[in-house]
């Protein structure tokens, strides 16, 4: 990222964990109640594991915030883990006087093995508690904070789940924000009713047999301008840009951007989008197959980003491994999980969304303060006769 950085520190049974946000203009008003709700969301979804029984996170900033508002300096976030009294021993970031076993069972599928070979370690904790997803809670904590820097530029994100295992829901071509507003009543937030009681059994019927599951999750974010990215760079395309950033998220194995696999089978008169130019709606498109990118840049369509997760790593009836010490043909440690997480992942894929528009946003339109920012996109907003 250039103009809006962002960081995150902390392992899954550790203390807590931090998010770093550097660049936001100052005079930014955060609304806690909308980071904590975000915080929340993250735990939603049918299929969820024991933390979540015990975990109720939410935001303390430590840095960058007064009275509610930014100050331009960066932005410090904690959230804790309460479940760190049952693990304090294991995880003390000092050393303690009693003896904690190393874990040598390596999960097929998650970072274990490599992480062990790449750093040295005989301890397998030592890379799963940073590989955990647990780690995306200081993601949604950071990308709260830039949906805020977001709505105050009239941008809104929202997300739902299109797949879990083989139960797929029907694919709208076309939402509006108010389409999401009952998204988080779903026990998967899956906008169809029949699909998400479909999912809802599927889970069930898989946790029966020590099965974990993936899917499809999808983020759609309104109200952006055109132009956001560039067609000049390789690393400046905002499609490249995004496809990195959700890809980053555990688990995802697969990013699209707009119909892609469908126009990927379709031939180009069925593929893009035909342009009309009206005098009360301005510059518009019947269709949205691109997903609201063209060339590395926004189009001023909703923007429609997808995410593949693969199951979980860690089943409740463990896969084959291998002892790291012995050698030896052995089960995959036992680590408490999840049956599935695609709901919330989708959550975290609007956080890593937003993360992106907003850097694309300061990006173009720059600004020590957050009046700055929104002047400048009243000025470009006028120049490209932008009417939306």
């Amino acid at each position: 990222m250039g103009r809006l950085r962002f960081t995150t520190a902390g392992e899954s049974h550790g203390p807590g964990l931090v998010a770093i946000v550097e660049g936001l203009p100052a005079g930014l008003e955060v609304d806690r109640g909308r980071v904590d709700r975000d915080l929340a969301r993250r735990q939603l979804g049918h299929g969820r594991g024991g933390r979540m029984k015990i975990e109720r996170d939410s935001v303390e900033v430590r840095s960058g915030l007064r009275h509610g508002r930014t100050l331009g300096s960066p932005l410090a976030v904690l959230v804790a883990n309460r479940d760190y009294p049952n693990w304090e021993e294991r995880m003390n970031p000092w050393p303690v006087e009693a003896e904690v076993a190393a874990s040598h069972l390596p999960r097929p599928g998650h970072a274990d093995l490599a992480g062990l070979q790449k750093y040295g370690f005989d301890d397998v904790r030592n890379v799963l508690e940073r590989a955990s997803a647990r780690e995306t809670a200081a993601r949604v904590a950071a990308g709260a904070i830039a949906k805020e820097l977001l709505a105050a530029l009239g941008v809104s994100i929202f997300s739902h789940v299109i797949r879990i295992a083989s139960v797929a829901a029907p694919s709208p071509h076309r939402l509006d924000p108010e389409d999401f507003a009952a998204v988080d009543e779903s026990p998967v937030r899956c906008l169809d009713p029949a699909s998400s009681d479909a999912m809802v059994d599927e889970i069930n019927r898989r946790r029966k047999q020590n099965e974990s599951l993936g899917g499809v999750f999808e983020v759609r974010a309104f109200g952006l301008v055109p132009g956001l990215g560039s067609h000049v760079g390789w690393d400046r395309k905002l499609d490249g840009r995004l496809a990195q950033a959700v890809a980053s998220i555990q688990a995802v194995k697969g990013v699209s951007l707009g119909e892609a696999w469908e126009v990927a089978a379709a031939p180009g008169s069925e593929s893009h989008d035909e342009i009309f130019w009206d005098e009360s709606r301005g510059w518009y498109r019947e269709t949205n197959r691109a997903g609201g990118l063209e060339g590395g840049m926004s189009n001023g369509e909703p923007l429609i980003v997808r995410a593949a997760l693969k199951p979980i790593s860690t089943l409740t009836k463990p896969l084959r491994s291998v002892d790291t010490v012995t050698r030896k043909p052995a089960k995959a440690m036992r680590e408490r999980t999840d049956s599935t997480v695609v709901p919330a992942a989708g959550v975290v894929g609007e956080a890593m969304v937003g993360l992106v528009l907003a850097d694309a946003y300061l990006e173009k339109f720059g600004g020590d303060h957050i009046e700055d920012v929104q002047a400048a996109l009243a000025a470009y907003r006028r120049r490209i006769d932008w009417r939306r």
